[in-house]
C-alpha cells in the first residue's frame, strides 16, 4: 500500500493560482511586442518608478539588469520624483511603473507630469483604471489573485526581452520558453514545501516585541517587501529592516531577547553579507530563522535561476508566511486603520 501526504495551503485557491499563471504566460506576446516597440523608438536610460511595494518590487530588476547591461538604470521613489525631478529624466527616457489599484497617488502625480512632458512611460496596471487611461502603453493581465509572482513573470517578459534586443541577452528565448512552461507550477511545488517551514517560523516570532529583518543584493526589495507591506501595513507588527551590510553599524546592538533577526538570503555575490549576519547571530547564541532561496529547486536551467529567486522568495515569505502570522495574530491581512480610509 502507498501511503502519501497531501501538503494544503492555507487560504489559497491552487486551481485559481494556475489558471491566473495561464493568464500571464498568455500575456508574453503582447509584453514582448511592446518591449520591441520601445526598442525601435530608443531610450537613454532607464527609471523605475514605484511606491512602497511597487519600489520594493522593482528592487530585484534594477540590480539584475544592472549586471547585465551597461544601460542606465535607476530604482526612484515616487513621491521623491515628484519632488526633486532627476536631471537626467528627460524625453530620452523610459519610466516603468506598476500599480495594482491604478490610483497611487503618488505614481498617478509623477505620471500625470511626465506625459505632458513627453517622456514615456510604461505602466503595468488596470487598462481601465486612473494610470492606466492615463497612458498610451500599458499591459494588463486579467490575474485576479494578486500574488507577486505573476506580476514579476509578466514584467519579466517585458524587461529581459528589452535586454535581449539591445544584445544583453541572448538567451532571452530559451529563459522565457521555460518560464513560461514551468514557473508557476514550480511554485506551487516550492510554496506546498515551505508551508510547514512557514508555519513553524510564524509561530516563533508572531508575537516578538519586534523583529529585525535583513537581506542583500536581488532580495532586499523582498526583505523591505515583506517586512513593511505585510508586517507593518497588513499585521502592525513592529519590524525593523536593515540591509545586511548595515546591519554591523548600528542594527546589532538592538539584539536582545525577544527581539529576534530574520535572515533572507539570496544566491548573487551578496549572499556573503547574509552569510556574516547569520555567523554572528549563532556566535552570540541569539533567536534567528533564515529564509534560504537556495533550498528551493525549479525546472529552468541554472544559468536563468538567479531571475527566478526573487520570485521563489516572494512566492514563499510574502505569498505564504504571511498568511500564517495571519493566523496566529489573528488580525485579517485585509484590515487597515489608516492606509487609504481618508485623504492625507
Amino acid at each position: 500500500m502507498t501511503v502519501s501526504e497531501r501538503v494544503e495551503l492555507i487560504k489559497f485557491d491552487e486551481p485559481k493560482y494556475l489558471e491566473d499563471g495561464k493568464a500571464v504566460v498568455g500575456q508574453r506576446k503582447e509584453a514582448e511586442d511592446l518591449a520591441k516597440v520601445i526598442h525601435d523608438q530608443g531610450y537613454s536610460n532607464i527609471f523605475l518608478l514605484g511606491i512602497g511595494g511597487t519600489e520594493f518590487e522593482f528592487g530585484h530588476y534594477e540590480y539584475l539588469i544592472s549586471r547585465m547591461s551597461d544601460v542606465d538604470i535607476y530604482s526612484v521613489n515616487a513621491a521623491d520624483v515628484n519632488t526633486v525631478r532627476p536631471k537626467k529624466l528627460n524625453k530620452d527616457s523610459l519610466v516603468i511603473t506598476a500599480s495594482s489599484s491604478g490610483d497611487t497617488v503618488e505614481i498617478v502625480q509623477a505620471a500625470k507630469w511626465m506625459k505632458e512632458e513627453g517622456i514615456r512611460v510604461v505602466a503595468f496596471t488596470d487598462k481601465k483604471g486612473k494610470l492606466g487611461q492615463m497612458l498610451d502603453y500599458v499591459v494588463h493581465a486579467p490575474v485576479v489573485t494578486g500574488y507577486c509572482e505573476h506580476s514579476y513573470v509578466l514584467q519579466a517578459y517585458f524587461m529581459y526581452k528589452l535586454m535581449n534586443l539591445r544584445g544583453d541577452f541572448d538567451a532571452y528565448d530559451r529563459f522565457a520558453d521555460q518560464l513560461s512552461e514551468y514557473i508557476f507550477e514550480d511554485l506551487l511545488a516550492i510554496k506546498k514545501k515551505f508551508e510547514p517551514i512557514g508555519m513553524k517560523m510564524a509561530s516563533e516570532l508572531y508575537d516578538a516585541e519586534y523583529t529585525i529583518f535583513t537581506g542583500s543584493g536581488a532580495l532586499w526589495g523582498e526583505t523591505l517587501l515583506f517586512s513593511m507591506c505585510m508586517l507593518e501595513e497588513m499585521q502592525w507588527i513592529r519590524c525593523r529592516p536593515v540591509n545586511a551590510a548595515q546591519f554591523f553599524h548600528g542594527t546589532l546592538e538592538l539584539i536582545e531577547d525577544k527581539v529576534p533577526v530574520f535572515i533572507v538570503k539570496g544566491e548573487d555575490e551578496f549572499r556573503a553579507q547574509d552569510n556574516r549576519v547569520e555567523e554572528f547571530c549563532k556566535k552570540i547564541n541569539c533567536q534567528y530563522v533564515v529564509f534560504d532561496a537556495s533550498e528551493y529547486a525549479v525546472r529552468l536551467d541554472n544559468e536563468f535561476r538567479k531571475f527566478i529567486v526573487p520570485m521563489i522568495t516572494t512566492a514563499c515569505i510574502t505569498g505564504r508566511l504571511s498568511r500564517h502570522y495571519e493566523a496566529y495574530t489573528k488580525h485579517n491581512l485585509q484590515y487597515r486603520r489608516y492606509y487609504r480610509q481618508f485623504e492625507y
